[in-house]
This record gives C-alpha cells, structure tokens and sequence, in this order.
C-alpha cells in the first residue's frame, strides 16, 4: 500500500473533469456517445449492438479434455482441460481493442460449463428455446445446438448437480428451490462460486514467470515418502499446467496480433497491433512495466479465472490503489498522458461486456441480466494505517464511468470519516446521472464487521467489495459469498402456522408427500390460532430457525465438499494468498480466509408481520390469531378492510422511525445471525452472516403465499434492509431521514457478509447543488449512524412505466436492481414491477 504523502501527481486528487462537474440527473445510459474520445465512444456502440449468443467452443474442448485425462487426480483433470482451452479455443481482436482476450467464446457469447452442471442446458434447447425467453434471451446457431446437443451422454451422472444431489437427503431438499424455497442454494448448484478477487499486486509483483518459480522452488521442497507432500505434489502440477496454459494464451493473442499487423492497412491501427503483440508476448510471463501493460495482464488475468470457474463476481479490488503505482510512474517519466490512461481505463470497463453467462430460465426470473456479473471495483477508502487513500485514480474511475455508462463494472466508493469532500462531491454527480452507480461503503461499519469475523486489523482496512455487498480481504480470501439466499419470511409463515405452509393444497408439488398425507414442511413449533402471548410467536419463529439454519448448512457443506472434489481451481489458486504456501487448492482451504455466507431475506416483512401479530392479535385485541391466518389463507380476499387496517399507518411499520417495528427488524435479523455465525465450514473457515436479498426477494414471494403484514400472494417480499412495499402501497411514509434510522437500528456490523439498503430519489430532489448536497448529506447520516451500505436510483416512477410502455424508446435506460445495474428493459416484469413499486422518496 502507498503512503499517502504520494497519492497525487500534483499534491492534489483530480480526474480528467472537474471534481464538481455535474453530467446529467436522471440521464441513466440514455446519452448518445458520452465519452470524450472517439475511439470508446466507437467500442461501446459496438459492444452494445452486439447480439448476445451462446457458444459450444468452451464446452467441447472440456469434454475433450476430461477424456483424455479420465485417469488423472481431478486436479490434474481440470488444469488439462483449462490448458486445453486456452491452446485451441478460437480468439479474435476487434478494431479499437487496446486491451484484448475473450472468455473463450465471441464477444457477449456465453460459454458453456458442462462440468458443473449440463441437464437443464439440454431441457432448455429441446423445450425452452433461449431466443424465445421474454427477456434474458439469446442466439444460438444451428451448429453450435448440434456440437452442444451431442454433449448430452458425455455427462450423464459426472456434474456437480448430480453428484449434489444424490447426497443431499429429502429433508434437506425440501427447503431448497427444488422444494419449497425456504433457501436457494441454485447459484452453486449449476455454476461455479467465484465471489473472491485474485491477489493483482503479487502478479504484477512477479508475473506468471515469477509464480512458476515459486511453485517449482515449492515442488522440489517435497518429501514424496509423506502422504500430505503427495497430495501437494497433484497440487503444484497442476498449478504448473494451468500456467503454462495462461502463457500460451497470452502468446497466442500476441501471435495473432502481429498476423494482423502484418495484413492491416490503416497504419494507426496496425502501430496499435503491433503494440498489442508486444505486451502480450511480455505480460505473458514478465510482471508488467506500464500502465498499458497492467490493464492488459488485469484483464486477461481475470477473464482466465472465468473460463476455468465460471463464478460470476470475480472482482476487480482496490483498482486505484495496485494500479496506482503504474500510473504515477509513467506519467511522471512522460510515458503517457492522463487522457491516454483515462482512455484505457474505459475501454476497460467497455471489455466488461464481453464477458456473459447463461443462467437457466427460472433463475433469470429473479436475477435477470446476461452480463457475468459482479465484477466490483472498489474506489478510496483508507490505506493500512487508515488515512485516506483516495488518490487521481479514484477520480479517474468515475469519470471513465459518466463517459461509459454502462452496467459493468460494478464501482464501489469507500467513504470513512475523513474523505474528502471533492470525492463526495464527484461520487454524488456520478450517482446522480443514474445508472444507478456507484454504490456506496461505509469504513465505519465494513471495518469492525471485518474484524468481527475474524480478519487482521490491516486486512480488515485494506477490505474491497465483491459482487452486489460483501466486503472481502482481497487477493487472501475464499469466502463463498451468496452461499445462498434464506427467506426469514417463510420461517415467520412457518412459525404461525405450526410447520405448515399457508395455502397448502393439491397444487403444491409436495402434495402427495407431504400436505397431502398430513404431514408439514417444518417442526411443529404451534400456531397463531393457538398462542396465548407473543413470546410464544418470538419463541416458534427461534425455533423454526434453528431448523432451518441447520437445513441449509448442511446443503451447503455438501455443496462446498462436492465443488472441492469435482472442481478444483488451480489457476485460481496461484493468484489466492497461501495456496502455493499451503500446497492446498483455493476450493478446499488454501486461501487465508475461508468463510461461508448466506443472506437472510425479508427483514422488513419480517418486522411488519410480527408488529401486526404483536398489535392487532395480542394488545389491541382487534382480531384473533386464527381470522389472521385465514385471511392470508384467502389471500385476504373477504378481509377486505383487513387488508386495508394492516397497509395503514395505523398499524406500526418498520421505515419510519418507530421503536416498535424497528427493534422487531432487528429480532428478526438478530435471529438468523445468532444461528448462523460462527458455524465451521469444511474449508477450515466458518459461517457469516448477511442481510440483504439483492433479488431474491421477488424469487421467494413467487414461492410464498400471502403474509401478515399486507402481502398477496406472488407478491415480492421486502427487498435488503428495506421496508415493505406492497400492492396496496408502502408502509414508509416518513421520509428518507426515517428510514436511515430505522435500518440502522440494525446491527449491520454483526451482519458481516454485508448488508444493502436501496434508496429510490426523484431526479428533481437531486437537482442543483442543494439536491446535490441533500444526497451527500443523506449519506453522511446513514454512515454516522454505522449503515453498512447504500445504492440509489435516481429515476421516477413515470420513466419507468414508459419504459414498460415503449421498450424500443429506453433500450439503454440503467436501473439499480439491488446490488447490480442492469438494463430495465430486460428485466423479467417481477422485478420491474418491484422496482417501481419501491417508494420514491424525496427531501
């Protein structure tokens, strides 16, 4: 880490705009051409009319691969095949490409990974066409559905989903999403995990050549009459095979570089090719000499990670802090100008778009986008001595993104009690474009809930976010992050209703074995019918819990022991401090830190249907416990006025400042972390715990039916750590400044996977310098009160429902979903209705 007498070039941050300069309020993605330079503005127009498609190359020469190596230790298998890839897969460079590499596959073609799992690859061409999807839709050539088509028999019985599931017991299955969605464990069940950020200073620090030496210098260390020394020694070949695949990858682009060069007419362009070639062939094994260099090795360093992993939030950390010193150095020595930087670093972010993933059909209704994902890039902060940090990087980064515009990447801004008020200056007109970045995190929270979670003090300081929340020592840790998403919502339904779920009946899948034979989902823990106190509520809902917990971690250590068994990641692992150390893959323990972190859902149902219970049944007396339960039953339908007392402000609800619901939020969150923290994992690590849903929240109200505090069913539970919206209307109604005191009623830093509240402002009460100084201001208060982390749209409703209206009229409108932007248009019209639906709030 730099010290902080050194972070300018000229004593002072600044980025190639004015730290004030305001680009637009409200303007989203919409802008035609937004950079200054020509060369991005051609790229992005380019990557954005680019069709998405789905590609076979990736999935036939792994298949290749684990043939020919059938015999081979899995490790051995896996880096046979990644080399395999990397020799043949076929690669292309585009016009304006400073910075090239494909994820072995086109631009915006998803790849495909047949060894995590291939069933629903096959279901889904024969019965679900990708290109007839109503949204997240995609292309694919007849030849490559016949290469993918002939892959079927290949797989049978040898994916990771099936090995899962053919350990998991029934009881176990049931909470899933492949039962009744009490957890989703999908993520990890049909893809890789990802989730983690590799250590980007130690490559540039030694290059692919320099770890080479590390792990050969490890190898002839061994004792090969020790049992540990030979499973090390499966280890360091296969870290050795998977790095000569990256330097062949590397010298491949270089070779066709120069083959480019030598046929190009265009003499700039072919000046360009010949740069290209040479950076290749150096970063191919050397550690980068310029800035140039650096973002050419970041970015195939990362785009190998994904062929191999196929885990989307493979993020990019600390940017402005390792490149910093390639930047300072070239352009003090007269190497290159801050607008040549500025232009790389946006095509960059403009190389984010290649990357793409296939998600299966029920997924996308609730996490719905076709980019990767997740490839956060943290700005600010403090360094290890905590003093601040930010430097003309962090300045820069903004600017490449009011010049881009895009969804990718995911920009995080550290903010602590000593950040500078240019950079919040500059952070509030980029959130006020909205797209609905960057997000914001708060040191004075993110810190001490590292800390909590067992990471070193400097660590914990040096902390950058992955994916949509979570806070991660990167380049040290393993932290299998969105382990899965658990709905304390439906143990709050379960916990009423003594096991069982509302609206059970013979059109429920588990009917036959479950309601159907009297049986229930859950333990019997009593029911609202029969309850005398509301601590007999507090006291099932605990009790529920705990069972649930239990459910969901042993799916997930099945999940983790089957991802170490069948798909070690020894690339990944030369890039994780201290698995060359150890001699132990990243997948099973090598990493520093090794933590498992699934998020509760729907705290605000939560809070709201206990202060209805507490109220309605047990003080006030208004109704009985069991017309409740029928009256969610029915679906509220003949409760009518019911419906309308519990969507009142007569009733006490969480978002507005009221002790009552909010310290029922904080029970209903505090419950899920008492059961979920510290719990071993099978990495040598433990359990942690989140609150937030990014969402997932639409995904669990499709599986739930209606609630106690005002919810129909297929209804979206409560988004993060938000409050409740329903159908009827929001339960905030308060303001803003209600809001932040209410959620940080929460104890956000034991909830130390992360937490998220999602604000939705009207462009007007953001306009000018006073709204631009209200939404910095809003931001401070949230942080003095130790919030963890905020994201922000900045549209109204009326854009919104146009935007549903004539589709064709916001093809590029960005909207903040809950932890990521995407493009509003795509969205599955669930989520596009939840966004809508969240209250808009204005100072």
């Amino acid at each position: 880490m730099m010290t902080t007498a050194k972070k300018y070039i000229n004593g002072q941050p600044e980025g190639i705009e004015s730290f004030d300069k305001e680009w637009a309020v409200g303007d989203s993605g919409m802008a035609e051409n937004p950079s200054p330079f020509e060369r991005v503005n051609r790229l992005r127009t380019f990557a954005l009319e680019t069709d998405f498609t789905v590609d076979h190359e990736r999935a036939c020469l792994v298949t290749e691969a684990y043939q020919a190596h059938a015999e081979q230790p899995q490790v051995i298998k896996c880096a046979e095949a990644l080399r395999h890839v990397l020799s043949n897969v076929t690669i292309r460079i585009h016009r304006d490409e400073l910075i090239v590499g494909e994820m072995a596959a086109p631009i915006k073609s998803a790849p495909i990974f047949p060894e995590f799992s291939y069933n629903w690859v096959v279901d889904e061409m024969k019965n679900h066409p990708w290109k007839d999807r109503l949204h997240d839709e995609y292309r694919i050539t007849s030849e490559s559905e016949k290469r993918l088509r002939a892959l079927a028999g290949c797989w049978k019985g040898g994916t990771v989903e099936e090995a899962v599931l053919s350990r998991m017991s029934g009881e176990e299955i049931k909470g899933t999403n492949l039962g009744k969605g009490v957890y989703l464990l999908n993520l990890y069940l049909f893809g890789g995990v990802g989730h983690t950020q590799a250590n980007y200073e130690k490559l540039f620090a030694h290059g692919f050549g320099g770890l080479k030496a590390q792990v050969e210098e490890k190898l002839e260390a061994l004792n090969p009459v020790l049992a540990e020394d030979l499973k090390k020694r499966e280890f360091y070949h296969a870290a050795l095979i998977s790095l000569d695949g990256a330097t062949r990858y590397l010298k491949r682009y270089a070779a066709l570089a120069r083959d480019l060069a030598g046929t190009e007419r265009d003499a700039e362009w072919q000046r360009e090719l010949r740069e290209i070639a040479k950076q290749c062939d150096h970063v191919s094994e050397h550690p980068p000499r310029t800035f140039r260099e650096a973002m050419q090795l970041w970015y195939m360093a990362t785009t190998m990670i994904l062929i191999e992993s196929n885990g989307h939030s493979i993020s990019a950390g600390r940017f402005d802090q390792y490149m910093y010193p390639f930047y300072k150095k070239d352009i003090e020595s007269g190497a290159a100008t801050k607008e040549s930087i500025q232009e790389l670093i946006e095509i960059g972010f403009i190389k984010g778009l290649w990357w793409t993933k296939l998600r299966d059909r029920l997924t996308v209704i609730a996490n719905s986008g076709r980019g990767m994902g997740g490839e956060s890039l943290t700005i600010g902060g403090t360094d290890q001595d905590g003093k601040d940090a930010s430097n003309d990087l962090s300045y820069m980064v903004l600017d490449a993104h009011a010049h881009t515009r895009l969804p990718t990447p995911w920009i995080a801004v550290r903010m602590h009690k000593e950040t500078p008020r240019a950079f919040k200056i500059k952070t509030a007109n980029t959130i006020r474009i909205g797209t609905g970045q960057p997000k914001v995190f708060n040191d004075q929270a993110a810190v001490p809930a590292m800390i909590r979670a067992g990471r070193d003090e400097k660590d914990a300081l040096n902390y950058h976010v992955v994916g949509c929340v979570e806070p991660d020592s990167g380049g040290k840790e393993y932290g299998w992050h969105d382990s899965a998403y658990f709905s304390i919502a439906k143990v709050l339904e379960l916990a009423i209703n003594d096991g069982r779920c509302l609206g059970c009946g013979d059109h429920c899948a588990r009917w036959d074995h479950c309601g159907g034979l009297g049986e229930r989902l859950g333990p019997q823990t009593g029911s609202l019918a029969e309850f005398t106190s509301f601590d007999q509520v507090l006291a099932s809902y605990d009790r529920q819990m705990k069972y649930w917990v239990d459910q969901m971690i042993a799916g997930t250590e099945i999940l983790d022991m089957v991802h170490q068994q069948m798909k070690p990641l020894p690339y990944l692992s030369l890039l994780i401090d201290d698995c060359i150390e150890k001699g132990v893959d990243v997948s099973a323990g090598g990493a520093v830190y090794n933590y498992t972190g699934p998020q509760a859902v729907g705290v605000g149902t939560v809070a709201d249907g206990l202060s209805v219970i507490r109220q309605l049944v047990f003080e006030e007396q208004r109704i009985k416990g069991e017309e409740l339960l029928d009256a969610c039953e029915s679906n509220w339908n003949g409760y009518e006025a019911l419906y309308a007392l519990v969507n009142s402000n007569k009733v006490h609800h969480y978002g507005n400042d009221d002790d009552y619901a909010d310290e029922l939020a904080r029970f209903g969150a505090d419950t899920f972390c008492k059961h979920v923290e510290n719990r071993p994992n099978c990495r040598g690590g433990s359990y942690v715990p989140g609150v937030y849903s990014v969402s997932a929240n639409v995904a669990f109200g499709l599986l739930q039916w209606a609630s106690p505090e005002g919810r129909k069913v297929m209804e979206p539970i409560s988004d993060c750590v938000g409050p409740v919206h329903t159908y009827a209307g929001s339960h905030d109604i308060k303001g803003p400044t209600a809001i932040a005191k209410s959620v940080t009623k929460l104890d956000h830093i034991r909830a130390c996977n992360g937490t998220l509240l999602n604000w939705k402002l009207t462009p007007s009460s953001v306009a000018g310098e006073v709204g631009r100084d209200n939404l910095i201001s809003l931001i401070d208060v949230y942080f003095d009160r130790k919030g963890m982390h905020s994201q922000f749209n900045i549209l109204s409703r009326e854009t919104l429902e146009d935007a549903m209206k004539h589709p064709e009229n916001y093809k590029h409108l960005l909207v903040r979903v809950a932890g990521y932007s995407a493009y509003f248009v795509e969205l599955s019209k669930p989520l596009q209705y939840d966004l809508m639906g969240r209250t808009e709030l204005s100072f």
